[in-house]
């Protein structure tokens, strides 16, 4: 292990991954590195036991299929348990529990919270009374650094690097806070970005900002058609009702962008579809069959990337057994 992986390792353990903008390039490299690792062990189909006697409680205050599950898959695979909260809103916050109150006492039960909470800032409430390390799975608008990571991951295993790549962002980038997370890992790359969306659901204005502060290139458009041509990868996403007040331009925008066979047809052949799911019209399931469509194996990546992630804020490293 390098000098530098060395101190990602130490960086990273005990400690909480509540925002993507708390990681170093160092820590990226050495998470994608360990990712690979447990990718190769599942497939190899090695039984690993790094977190036998460890448990995992899962926190989830909102409706989650991927992020949980592969969570839990991922604990399960490495030989530890979970408990978890069937309904979460149903558990003692119901009863006016605070969210501090509530991270202090799950900590006492398991060696890692992974928690999702429709508020901004939920994660860091929670971590804040919390004697075990706090795993970010979505707080509101906000972030989602563990989805970042998977998109990272993913977009290093289909393009084999990460500089000087075009990649396109597409959908609801106001809202989308697998958007805000994955462009803060990305600003360590060479990476020209093109946002495509409607004004009122554009790209922050503090976000872009931060990337050519990066020195990396920063396109915004509403035409998906003219971009799409040159891009190595399209992210694209849903644009999420249960974002948007009453008052807000919801159905104007929810069928404007939609990613068609025809207009796949016209990028480069090796373009790289991801979507961080679920999706609701904005990809035709015709094109679910196109080698550029790699958003399922992007979804089956979260549970390697989240292996990595337990087994390193757990302090336990993969060469130990796989």
């Amino acid at each position: 292990m390098s000098d530098d992986f060395r101190v990602a390792r130490k960086t990273l353990q005990n400690h909480h991954i509540t925002s993507s903008q708390s990681f170093t390039k160092h820590d990226l490299e050495y998470i994608l590195s360990i990712t690979s690792k447990m990718e190769s062990g599942i497939h190899s189909k090695t039984n690993s036991k790094l977190l036998d006697g460890y448990i995992l409680a899962t926190l989830f205050f909102e409706p989650s299929t991927r992020t949980r599950l592969s969570f839990e898959a991922a604990m399960m695979r490495l030989g530890g348990n979970v408990i978890t909260v069937e309904q979460a809103m149903a558990c003692s916050s119901a009863k006016g529990e605070s969210l501090e109150d509530t991270g202090h006492v799950v900590s006492q039960y398991a060696d890692v919270i992974v928690t999702r909470h429709p508020e901004s800032g939920s994660a860091d409430r929670i971590a804040s009374k919390s004697i075990v390390p706090v795993i970010n799975a979505g707080d509101g608008p906000n972030e989602h650094p563990t989805q970042a990571l998977l998109d990272l991951y993913t977009i290093f295993s289909e393009k084999k690097k990460l500089d000087n790549l075009k990649i396109g962002f597409l959908g609801d980038l106001k809202f989308g806070r697998t958007v805000h997370s994955l462009v803060h890992l990305l600003r360590f790359y060479s990476i020209n970005f093109t946002f495509i969306s409607h004004p009122t659901i554009a790209i922050p204005q503090h976000i872009s900002n931060i990337l050519k502060e990066y020195g990396c290139q920063v396109t915004e458009t509403e035409d998906l058609e003219s971009a799409i041509k040159d891009l190595d990868v399209l992210y694209v996403t849903r644009i999420q009702k249960e974002r948007f007040s009453k008052d807000d331009n919801y159905d104007d925008l929810k069928d404007k962008y939609q990613l068609t066979q025809s207009l796949l047809n016209t990028s480069k052949a090796d373009l790289t579809v991801l979507h961080p799911l679920p999706r609701v019209n904005e990809i035709s399931p015709a094109i679910d069959d196109d080698p550029k469509a790699r958003y399922f194996k992007q979804a089956e990546n979260g549970v390697y990337m989240r292996m990595a992630l337990l087994a390193a804020v757990l302090g336990k490293s993969p060469n130990q057994t796989m």
